[in-house]
């Protein structure tokens, strides 16, 4: 009954090539399924409060950041190409540091993946209304937000979140395949739509907007790294797709380090023409910066495909990410941690059709009555130290089973993983101690479940 106690990579293996899953995604799918769940909120929201932390340094804060997901990106990359396995880091980390890692890790996701639907589909909410305000369309205030999110306005329930929460459950529990194809129609548009931001907006670019470049030092360079890396979270949502791959050996590297280069290209340009464009201090209380850039800029109609634009960038991050939860999900139900039904296969569907809507309704709900603010807090915590633990696997993966074939290897071990798992813990540190206090609680609510449920019923325990 030890609490590490890991699991047999040859019979994980064997599980994934003989999964139910349907196995139809290639490169391009998983390229774009990374964008689609990178660009978002972060690029189109997070954007604006990151410019009042660094000021026109936002351009370094978002290197920093995608520093430390760039390193984290690669230890996936080996780990995804040698145990393509439903579950992400859960899973690897259940086969390299055990059980009770694997528990806290596939706890911490949940931190990610579901908040992070439900935080987004808050943000598409505001966007949606905006754009439907601008067509005369006014929803009744009651339910517009969350209640006590809006001061002076009683509101009982955000709808809008719910409502788009539910329709994306509903597209992921119909198949994967049709999921993807809508998620590379979207992903297609936004990246046009961004495009179109930094073609016209650079010739509005005014150098004296950079001056001074660093107004807050290097510390608010720093805790903007930490608040925008929430704006990276995603690339690791393409591992979940594992079983569910062609090639996995091959594609699933290119998905993760392709859609995480394709990202950060596009933020840094963003983010230096926006505040080239617009004095960092007017951003404050924007919740549309870019589009504010245009409209700064007297391009007023570029700023109505922004909206858009945003519209679209977050439904695809809550379907990548809302997907991502639900096949954790079903990888910790396979092994017994959670309830069977979440792992229960769909025959004609092929997914896990029960699990995918419990998953969405949940979220959903925290969408419709918890506020943005709240909801945002715990997120980055959970994915850095997720992204550390990992970094650490590797390393123990590579000298406990040197002989495991990888397609992918971290260039540069055993620095690269220490070097990520390093920046992590420097951004972790970088984070409110309010952020930490919800992270233990949300930990010690984790551990009494491992204990009084999980632990006793996972496969490894009932078969030895």
């Amino acid at each position: 009954m030890s609490l590490f106690r890991t699991k047999n990579i040859e019979n994980m293996l064997a599980a994934g090539r003989t999964g139910s899953l349907k196995k139809v995604l290639g490169p391009v799918d998983l390229v774009l399924m990374g964008i689609g769940a990178i660009i978002g909120t972060g690029i189109f929201v997070l954007t604006g409060t990151g410019a009042l932390t660094a000021g026109p340094a936002l351009t370094l804060s978002f290197i920093i950041a995608a520093m430390a997901c760039g390193f984290a990106a690669l230890c996936y990359a080996e780990f995804a190409s040698t145990i393509p396995v439903s579950g992400s880091i859960y899973t690897y980390s259940y086969a390299t540091l055990g059980e009770i890692v694997a528990w806290i890790i596939g706890w911490d996701l949940m931190l990610e993946y579901g908040l992070a639907s439900s935080a987004v589909s808050v943000g598409w909410s505001g966007y949606f209304q905006s754009l439907a305000a601008g067509f005369g369309m006014h929803l009744p205030a009651a339910i517009t937000a969350a209640p006590g999110s809006v001061p002076g306005v009683t509101t009982f329930i955000n709808l809008p979140a719910v409502v788009i929460m539910l329709l994306i459950t509903w597209v992921l529990s119909y198949g994967v395949r049709e999921s993807a194809r809508i998620n590379n129609l979207m992903v297609a548009i936004k990246i046009g739509v961004v495009l179109l931001f930094i073609a016209v907006g650079v010739w509005h670019v005014k150098p004296a907007n950079w001056t001074p470049f660093m107004p807050f030092g290097t510390s608010g360079m720093f805790n903007a790294a930490a608040l925008v890396f929430f704006a990276f979270i995603g690339f690791d949502a393409v591992t979940s797709a594992a079983e569910e791959v062609r090639n996995p050996g091959r594609d699933l590297p290119i998905g993760i380090i392709g859609s995480l280069i394709v990202c950060t290209l596009l933020y840094v340009a963003v983010a230096a023409i926006m505040t080239g464009i617009v004095p960092f201090a007017q951003f404050a209380g924007v919740d549309h910066p870019v589009s504010l850039a245009l409209q700064y800029a007297g391009q007023n109609w570029v700023a109505g495909f922004v909206d858009l634009g945003a519209i679209l960038g977050m439904t695809t991050v809550i379907l990548v990410m809302t997907y991502g939860q639900t096949r954790i999900t079903y990888a910790m139900s396979r092994d017994g941690l959670l309830p069977p039904l979440l792992s229960r296969i769909h025959p004609t569907h092929k997914t896990p059709f029960a699990g995918t809507w419990i998953i969405g309704a949940i979220f959903a709900v925290i969408a419709g009555f918890v506020p943005l603010g709240v909801l945002a807090e715990l997120i980055n915590i959970g994915t850095l130290s997720a992204f550390a633990l990992v970094s650490v696997a590797v390393l123990v993966l590579r000298r406990t089973r040197p002989d495991l074939p990888r397609a992918f290897r971290v260039p540069g071990a055993p620095v690269v993983p220490l070097i990520s798992a390093g920046l992590c813990l420097f951004l972790m540190a970088h984070l409110q101690a309010a952020t930490w206090i919800a992270f233990v609680v949300w930990l010690a609510i984790g551990m009494v479940i491992y204990f009084t449920y999980a632990r006793r019923n996972a496969l490894l325990h009932k078969h030895g």
